[in-house]
């Protein structure tokens, strides 16, 4: 099995291209299509450990975007 390897700066711009480019009101149309669906299937279920730092990295992430 081959892996390629890289410098993190070549896989960074690589995960860049692959992202569309959404406008706001595109982004904030999914965002509420998401937080619709998960309410639907996960409503009486709590949050895990492991999805709140994930949605705390998507914050952080999206808030450095917006920073840039």
């Amino acid at each position: 099995m081959d892996q390629l390897i890289g410098t993190a700066d070549d896989s960074a711009c690589a995960d860049e291209h692959l992202l569309p480019r959404l406008t706001e009101e595109a982004r904030q149309q999914l965002g509420i299509g998401l937080r619709t669906i998960y309410a639907q299937l996960c409503d009486a279920e709590p949050i895990t450990d492991v999805q709140i730092d994930l949605l705390l990295r998507l914050r952080h992430k999206e808030r450095d975007r917006r920073r840039a």
